[in-house]
């Protein structure tokens, strides 16, 4: 039978003490029997010694060992308790324990108690010592006892629990994790708040700067330079040069009469005027006005002078000035514009929207009360203006000062009322000069009354009279209705419903050629002409050589006169359409249908603009005139001749246009003119010709409204003058041919 005292001792063994005692294994070592030692050794001196435990519980605690140590040190303990052992022995490394309790409670294999083993088997088990301060290797296990139980465990004790697994940390316990998960926050925050400076710096910044600047903000109108207008050889006819302007802050001016006073003698204007202007008041929004112009278009030097009166609230600003180098040269046809530089009247209107180009401003910021002036580094705006394109016109400036100024002269020895005269280049339908009488000057223009603004050449309706002849024997040759060696018996009149039609040279019945017919303007022979094509004839080819609409010239408000419609003829129209009466035109349009008939037949597009010249100095020619042919070459060239007989022949119409070594070709008229559908008392008198019949160049139309002659006595010389210097401007060589003799009574 196995002895008791051995159980206790292999459980003391094997329980996990914290620490081991020398001097308790020097007594165990005493004694090879089991019994007791006088020291405690054995099972008694292994269970009184503290030994703590990965739990940190001691031997003492443990009811397993305490009941272990009571059965077999009975002999000591009647009471079952053992006997502790004095601490004596200790290591003499102070750390053991601690390191024991860290190792995970590896004591009982660092302790040296010895094992016993049954009684009467005489061995004993000696602990493994510890050797360089190192724990000995942990005693291997017995085998399970043919019981059942555990090696080294006593009888009826329980099993020992398997250790429990440690639980998982929360997710947020890993610190990379938290450390990842703040980065990503923090990255979050910095780009958000970097996203909403950008947004204030560069997206809304305009709105914050402009929101507390507004009401300390001025404004100044920056002058667009307006584009010049140039004739056809590149001398101005109209120009913008620097100037300036004058103006007031009325919220610094304490005392307006005063101010108003020392400004009236510069600036020529009542002292009531400047007062009023630099009085304070409001403007639609409720704030104060702080910009007021008092003049506009001022000379640099008055505006110095201006500056030199130190006034409060008064400054000078950089503007244009129109001016008009020719003073009245060409002033009906170029217009003017009004103080802001807005044309208002002739090509400066027509062509307004591309002179002026757009304006710009400047916006600043001012301090308020007596700090009324412009902030340092404040805010500051600028817009910069845009310039307006220029215009080279067709015009050549020397021939028109020529022409105004015979016009001039013979309407004033006339008489006259209104005149026009015309310039053409037949071949480009370029308008070399276009005259009015009369006339104004363009820099003073608001002190003219507005009838002597007009540009009578396109705005003068008339009914032309024998000049309109031409279409109708163009007409006739063309639909061969006549050739130039027809010859008809001519009465003295002819009726046309309840009107008789006359002639002014009576050819008593006889035979008269169509030379003679154009020769002495017969009204007689001309209706003749217009019965055999007919009112539907007439009226086409009154459209084809550009009568009843506007020519498309250029100059705002053209007027497009109006031809009758064979449906609206009466009984007496069919004498009167065809010599000119019941027929409203201008001299500008009659003076394109000659240049057709001086082109070979083509009519060609009357206009006044050449090139346009942009800010950048580029030039952009006009879009081509139109064009469109209305009689053959042959039978313009046979009218053309026919149109030399008023010059030629003895007793002609237009004897005074004749032009030594030229062979002019033309047609005087005597008209009417219409104001407000009605005739206006006087005549019309007026002749168109060309320079040479056999090579036309220039056509010259010159209408004239006088209280009475006709056009051989009033417009003819006037034509002559003026095709003569044309003739010496541009040398042009007379032909050397002679004209035919006309026979104008054939037998």
């Amino acid at each position: 039978m196995t002895s008791r005292s051995d159980e206790p001792r292999r459980d003391a063994s094997v329980s996990r003490r914290g620490s081991s005692r020398a001097g308790r294994d020097s007594d165990d070592r005493g004694s090879g029997t089991g019994q007791p030692t006088r020291s405690g050794s054995g099972l008694g001196g292994i269970s009184d010694a503290r030994a703590y435990t990965p739990r940190g519980r001691t031997v003492r605690d443990s009811p397993e060992l305490r009941r272990t140590a009571g059965g077999a040190g009975g002999s000591g303990d009647p009471a079952g308790r053992s006997r502790r052992t004095p601490r004596t022995g200790r290591s003499a490394d102070p750390f053991r324990p601690a390191l024991q309790v860290l190792d995970g409670g590896r004591a009982g294999a660092a302790r040296t108690a010895r094992r016993t083993v049954p009684a009467g088997t005489g061995r004993t088990i000696t602990p493994r010592p510890v050797r360089g301060g190192d724990v000995a290797k942990p005693v291997r296990r017995r085998p399970a006892d043919p019981a059942g139980g555990p090696s080294g465990a006593t009888a009826g004790s329980p099993p020992r629990r398997p250790a429990r697994r440690p639980r998982r940390p929360p997710r947020l316990a890993d610190a990379h994790r938290r450390l990842r998960l703040g980065t990503l926050l923090a990255l979050a925050m910095f780009t958000t708040i970097g996203i909403r400076l950008v947004a204030l710096q560069v997206v809304d910044a305009p709105e914050y700067a402009g929101g507390g600047v507004g009401d300390r903000l001025r404004t100044v109108v920056l002058p667009a330079p307006r584009g010049a207008i140039y004739d056809r050889s590149g001398a101005a006819l109209a120009q913008s040069v620097e100037a300036r302007y004058v103006y007031a802050d009325p919220e610094m001016i304490e005392d307006p009469g005063k101010h108003a006073t020392k400004l009236s003698p510069l600036l020529g204007l009542p002292v009531s005027k400047l007062t009023e202007e630099m009085s304070k008041r409001k403007r639609p929004d409720g704030r104060p006005t702080r910009f007021e112009y008092l003049a506009r278009s001022v000379e640099i030097n008055t505006a110095e002078e201006i500056m030199k009166l130190n006034l409060a609230g008064i400054g000078t600003g950089r503007d244009e000035r129109r001016e008009v180098p020719g003073g009245d040269l060409a002033a009906n046809l170029l217009g003017f514009t009004s103080q802001d530089r807005v044309g208002l009247e002739g090509i400066e209107a027509r062509y307004d929207e591309l002179l002026r180009g757009v304006n710009g401003e400047r916006e600043y910021e001012v301090g308020n009360g007596e700090l009324a002036a412009e902030i340092p580094g404040g805010y500051n705006k600028v817009t910069a203006a845009r310039p307006g394109s220029s215009l080279q016109l067709t015009i050549d400036r020397d021939l028109q000062y020529m022409v105004q100024r015979i016009l001039a002269k013979r309407m004033q020895e006339v008489d006259g009322l209104t005149g026009a005269a015309v310039v053409l280049d037949v071949r480009t339908g370029e308008v070399l000069a276009q005259a009015s009488y009369p006339t104004y000057d363009a820099a003073d223009w608001d002190k003219y009354q507005a009838s002597d603004r007009n540009d009578a050449a396109t705005s003068f309706v008339v009914d032309p009279g024998s000049v309109h002849k031409a279409i109708v024997f163009g007409a006739g040759l063309e639909e061969g209705v006549i050739t130039p060696n027809t010859a008809w018996p001519t009465p003295y009149s002819i009726r046309k419903g309840d009107q008789p039609f006359r002639d002014t040279h009576n050819a008593q019945g006889r035979k008269l050629s169509v030379a003679g017919m154009l020769g002495f303007s017969s009204n007689v022979g001309t209706i003749r002409i217009a019965d055999k094509l007919g009112a539907q004839k007439l009226y086409e080819y009154q459209l084809k050589f550009g009568l009843g609409r506007p020519t498309g010239e250029g100059v705002l408000g053209e007027a497009s006169g109006r031809v009758l419609k064979p449906s609206e003829y009466s009984g007496s129209t069919y004498g009167s359409v065809p010599i000119g009466h019941s027929v409203d035109v201008t001299p500008l349009q009659m003076a394109a249908a000659y240049a057709a008939i001086a082109n070979n037949g083509t009519w060609v597009q009357p206009h006044l603009v050449r090139e346009i010249i942009g800010p950048d100095g580029k030039r952009k020619p006009v879009p081509a005139p139109e064009t469109r042919q209305v009689l053959r070459p042959e039978t313009a060239a046979a009218l053309r001749t026919l149109l030399e007989a008023p010059v030629t022949i003895e007793g002609g119409t237009a004897t005074q246009a004749a032009i030594k070594g030229y062979r002019v070709a033309g047609k005087t008229g005597t008209g009417s003119r219409v104001v407000d559908g009605r005739y206006a008392p006087g005549e019309v008198a007026s002749f168109i010709g060309m320079d040479q019949a056999d090579d036309p160049r220039y056509v010259i139309a010159v209408f004239a409204h006088t209280p009475a002659g006709g056009g051989g006595d009033v417009s003819a010389p006037a034509f002559k003058e003026m095709m003569e210097y044309v003739l010496r401007h541009y040398r042009v060589p007379a032909t050397g041919t002679a004209p035919p003799k006309f026979v104008v009574y054939p037998r």
